[in-house]
């Protein structure tokens, strides 16, 4: 699938909920409205409409959520996709989560083909935490990353840069480090109400790279992992990512597009552009599903257009838990 602008789309990040049970602060309101449960895709709908991303040149394929582990019958979905892994369709299948449900899952999900997961993890701090998140607890967190770590499985920490965590930045990346794993810093976006001034969240990334400048000796690199991130290794080989929407946007080289878990299809995640596949997988063809992505994938935006700034933030009104993270 390629573009108007010449952009070859092969990563499909696919929401199998909207549901979470966690409520952070820069994610959504306190008192969140989830779509109706009929209006949700059955695990078979989405495992059909995976395979027909798939079939037209999707390499990688991400669950998300919302909170996908929260999913009754995700483990099962996530059997049936791995035979995309063991055909050499698929070049990876992975998820991002929580982590609150991991320690549950990580054996299963790495026995069923899963080899990496990203595990959202903002704040060290257990007081923190719970107010961040609205009344979670970072024990099943902590837990689930080391659950997954003895399944196996490969784990990158993604920490969104917020100005009341800034000062967690340096540890952050030293707890990562010191599990092998991997950490990246994502700036805040204007996606939906959440009941606080997006202005008064947002840390611009050169910020917080300076303060781990102040740490860490960081030299840039060429890696590149099939998302946004752009990574630096530190002297101890240590890698963090950072990605960037509203300081330096990627947009030029994006290769994704998401599915909500209603079956609507956001080529790009800032801009409200959508389509409708739910209605086409319970009542049209093959046929007119795959004109429906393929119109979709014409009309990806050249780029988004947040921007955060005093007296001016441009963002849109649906959440990232609706999208799909």
């Amino acid at each position: 699938m390629i573009d108007s602008h010449g952009r070859t789309i092969t990563y499909l990040r696919l929401s199998v909920t909207d549901r979470c049970n966690l409520r952070c602060a820069y994610c959504m309101p306190l008192r969140m409205r989830f779509a109706p449960r009929p209006d949700l895709l059955t695990l078979d709908e989405l495992e059909r409409l995976a395979a027909r991303f798939v079939a037209h040149g999707i390499r990688k394929l991400r669950l998300t959520g919302g909170e996908p582990l929260v999913r009754p019958g995700i483990i099962d979905l996530v059997a049936d996709l791995a035979r995309h892994i063991e055909t050499g369709a698929l070049d990876e299948l992975t998820l991002t989560t929580n982590g609150t449900l991991l320690a549950d899952h990580a054996e299963a999900l790495a026995r069923h083909g899963v080899r990496r997961v990203n595990v959202s993890l903002d704040t060290l701090d257990p007081g923190r935490f719970t107010a961040l998140t609205r009344g979670g607890t970072i024990a099943p967190v902590l837990a689930g990353i080391e659950a997954a770590r003895a399944a196996g499985l490969a784990v990158k920490l993604n920490a969104v840069a917020l100005r009341d965590t800034l000062d967690e930045a340096v540890d952050l990346a030293a707890f990562a480090h010191a599990r092998g794993a991997a950490i990246t810093f994502i700036e805040v976006m204007p996606l939906g109400d959440v009941d606080a001034e997006r202005l008064d969240q947002h840390v611009p990334m050169p910020e917080l790279r300076q303060r781990l400048e102040t740490a860490f000796a960081l030299t840039d690199t060429t890696l590149r992992t099939g998302g946004p991130a752009r990574y630096v290794r530190t002297a101890t080989g240590g890698m963090i990512g950072f990605i960037t929407p509203l300081t330096a946007n990627f947009c030029a080289s994006c290769n994704r597009v998401r599915v909500t878990a209603t079956g609507t299809l956001h080529p790009c995640l800032g801009n409200a552009h959508a389509t409708d596949l739910r209605t086409l997988l319970r009542d049209g063809s093959a046929e007119d599903l795959d004109r429906a992505i393929a119109r979709a994938i014409g009309a990806k935006p050249r780029a988004h257009d947040f921007r955060i700034a005093p007296g001016e933030t441009r963002g849109l009104d649906r959440h990232m838990s609706v999208t799909g993270g």
